[in-house]
């Protein structure tokens, strides 16, 4: 009678795959580290293995470490990286099974039953495994068994990693919290033999049920499944042509109907296109790309049809183009909004569509925007940022009235700490006509700006006869007339 084929699950675990990640683009023979703040103090997040040679470890003071090894290496940790460098693991792991999902944040669980004959036995199927994952320069562990927790016991503690002895592991090879862990071998019971062979009613009265749990887990007598991650949508469609086209409103034409159902499918997952990018395969085999970055998240065909017509214009049709294929390559959240006879015409989508035109001539990044920033120092009372990347930030708030137009400050002759009567400036000799101040600002002591140097400053509103108006500040630590700023 058939039985069913056999449950066999691998554990796969990288344990530097923070590091490792990082090393890949940045190879560095010595001893290297990531470090991350935890509890207001730089802790040693992941290493390589000659700092853990050195004596380094885990959880260790970036201080201590620096201590320890004077041409230690490091840079700052970035988990959000990692989770997607997992991603992509994840995505590579799906050539041996269907079935993959995560385990932690460091490791990758499978579902291999029915597919090892594929690879000609599970030991050939590990081999592999290892070999890709040493190509790539990445530290692995596996672990095969009947369950996922026996898998991932023997990924972690196990220098076997096909069905080892599990009774000879550790009892943290049960995935247990460090005070149950501590709390076992308090009383004596290091193992997982030793846990086995004890009354379970007193075990669970200490430590709770999960105890009991994770060992039936991975004995196989309670279920563990596996959750494979779903693949993330694609947003791209293609339409092949019965005859090559070449004439730009063909061509725009084409476009349109490939916006249609691309944004019907960004509509559906609530998503909107940040860049989109249009490919043109000529009968020649031959291909050109046309990128069109947009200012802001959108998906209504009408508006991004009109920002393909510079890009098209410029491109060359050859003898004829046989195939177009058009990708949103990078997407972002763009929920519904409601719409009613009060709402107020869309001034901020004709804003970003006017940003995009302007952006496909110049770069995106050098349509900037004004923001408000919190500082006292006129300098740095505002930042400057890509529009296309930025939300206008506001109102814009001042105790006192600020100038329009701002510049480096420019000396003029005077005396004294009050406004001169008379002074020079580019070229012109002007006469004070009305003052207003002084308004006293003092340097950001916790920042080092060399432009403040000379200490605090008193700043003054001068009208003068000529029609000039200016803003005029005195130094009183090193006596010396500045302007500044021009009002409107």
């Amino acid at each position: 009678m058939f039985d069913g084929i056999k449950k066999r699950v691998v554990c796969m675990w990288f344990p530097r795959l923070a590091s490792d990640r990082v090393l890949r683009a940045r190879p560095c023979d010595g001893p290297f580290i990531l470090t991350l703040k935890t509890s207001n103090a730089e802790r040693i997040y992941c290493l390589n293995t000659e700092a853990e040679r050195r004596g380094l470890h885990r959880g260790m003071s970036f201080a201590d470490a620096r201590a320890f090894c004077p041409d230690l290496v490091s840079h700052p940790a970035r988990p959000e990286q990692d989770a997607r460098f997992l991603s992509v693991l994840r995505r590579w792991a799906t050539r041996y099974c269907p079935w993959v999902g995560r385990e932690g944040a460091d490791g990758l669980v499978l579902d291999v039953s029915g597919s090892t004959h594929l690879w000609d036995g599970e030991a050939a199927m590990l081999d592999d495994m290892r070999a890709h994952a040493e190509r790539a320069g990445l530290n692995i562990r596996l672990g095969c068994a009947n369950t996922r927790g026996a898998a991932w016991a023997l990924a972690h503690y196990s220098n076997d990693p096909v069905d080892g002895a599990l009774e000879q592991l550790p009892a943290a090879a049960l995935r247990l919290d460090e005070k149950v862990i501590s709390g076992l071998q308090r009383l004596g019971l290091r193992t997982i033999g030793d846990i086995s062979t004890t009354a379970r009613a007193p075990l669970a009265r200490r430590f709770g049920s999960d105890l009991l749990l994770r060992l039936d887990q991975m004995l196989g007598v309670q279920p563990e499944p596996i959750t494979p991650e779903a693949e993330p949508p694609h947003f791209g469609v293609r339409m092949t042509m019965s005859d090559p086209i070449g004439l730009l409103d063909d061509v725009m034409g084409v476009t349109a109907r490939l916006l249609d159902p691309l944004c019907k499918k960004l509509k559906a997952h609530e998503m909107g296109a940040r860049k989109l990018s249009l490919t043109l395969r000529r009968v020649d085999q031959g291909s050109q790309q046309v990128e069109l970055r947009l200012a802001a998240a959108m998906r209504d065909p009408l508006r991004i049809l009109p920002l393909f017509e510079r890009g098209l214009g410029e491109v060359d049709a050859g003898f004829g183009i046989d195939q177009m294929r058009l990708e949103a390559t990078l997407v972002e959240p763009l929920m519904m909004e409601q719409i009613g006879a009060t709402t107020p015409r869309n001034t901020p989508d004709q804003l970003n569509d006017l940003i995009t035109r302007i952006g496909t001539r110049i770069g995106l990044e050098n349509v900037q925007r004004f923001l408000p920033a919190d500082s006292h120092i006129p300098e740095r009372g505002f930042t400057i940022a890509p529009a296309a990347y930025s939300t206008p930030e506001g109102p814009w708030v001042s105790l006192r009235p600020r100038p329009l137009l701002l510049f480096r400050p420019e000396a003029i002759a005077g005396v004294g700490s009050t406004p001169p009567e008379r002074f020079r400036w580019r070229r012109m000799s002007l006469t004070t006509a009305r003052v207003t101040g002084p308004e006293r600002i003092t340097p950001e002591w916790w920042l080092q700006d060399e432009s403040w140097h000379t200490g605090l400053r008193d700043y003054w509103k001068v009208e003068t006869r000529q029609g000039r108006r200016l803003w005029l500040f005195y130094t009183p630590q090193n006596p010396g007339w500045f302007v500044q700023g021009e009002f409107a």
